[in-house]
């Protein structure tokens, strides 16, 4: 039983003030229009992420689907839906990809020069900052890399551009919908930096509840979520963040991010 309001957090995306107020509004419009009360929490870096996965009392918080795809199926939180953003690379679906950034003065400048980069990374259970850079490379370099240095954990987007202004990495992968709302809002930040390649496009994180939550809690605010693009004043919000709506997804879509991530392994021969 749920004994205080349901939380909901943005931390995943959470790249600024600015840009974690507009997450704000976004929570306390779907919060008045389910008539589910939330309370909305930073849970800011460096706190873990899996330790926000684990509470009893998420209401709507931001879960990487790499980590949700690993958990038992028993063991899950409950699935309320995923963005779709406005880039081409989403391909008007709950999809996200990883752009391979490098610094504009670099010593990258095509894609053959990545092999022997140095790589940056975030945290090794992220899909976006850690596997799909290995799942790209594998692609691109399977059997023919050598182990080369990397620095990591670099916690997550913001570490990684700060690694690649600073020369700490030649080459870092960081979600593509977190470099779009960095363009949107925070265009000092990627300053310098550009887009060498963007990866395939995988399934986006999503939006969960803990299975703790009453059934009639967790469907009114997922509804809430999946109809905001039809209120005059969620398309507004929704827009501010890049984004056309949320979907339902479902978890055997998410099933292939571990398999890529084996595969990756296999393939690429080296560590990270």
């Amino acid at each position: 039983m749920v004994k205080s309001e349901p939380i909901a957090c943005s931390r995943m995306y959470n790249l600024s003030p600015r840009v974690r107020g507009l997450w704000d509004a976004l929570f306390a419009l779907v919060s008045l229009q389910s008539g589910i009360e939330l309370e909305i929490i930073a849970h800011a870096a460096p706190a873990p992420l899996s330790e926000l996965w684990a509470r009893p009392d998420m209401g709507a918080v931001f879960m990487c689907g790499y980590p949700f795809s690993r958990m038992p199926v028993a063991a899950r939180p409950t699935m309320l839906a995923a963005p779709v953003s406005s880039e081409a690379w989403s391909l008007d679906q709950p999809l996200y990809a990883s752009h391979i950034l490098v610094a504009s003065t670099g010593p990258v400048n095509a894609v053959a020069d990545l092999a022997a980069a140095r790589w940056g990374w975030t945290v090794r259970d992220s899909q976006s900052g850690y596997h799909a850079a290995r799942s790209f490379l594998a692609g691109q370099f399977a059997g023919k890399m050598k182990q080369s240095m990397t620095v990591g954990p670099l916690l997550n987007p913001s570490g990684i551009v700060a690694a690649l202004k600073d020369g700490r990495i030649d080459a870092g992968a960081i979600d593509a919908y977190a470099f779009q709302l960095l363009s949107m809002h925070e265009p000092n930040a990627v300053d310098g930096l550009r887009i060498l390649t963007t990866t395939d496009p995988l399934p986006s994180p999503l939006l969960v509840a803990a299975q703790t939550l009453p059934v009639d809690i967790t469907t009114a605010l997922q509804q809430s979520l999946v109809t905001l693009h039809e209120t005059p004043g969620g398309t507004s919000v929704l827009e501010r963040l890049g984004l056309r709506r949320f979907s339902a997804v479902t978890p055997s879509a998410y099933d292939i991010l571990p398999q890529r991530a084996d595969d990756a392994d296999r393939r690429l021969g080296i560590p990270w």
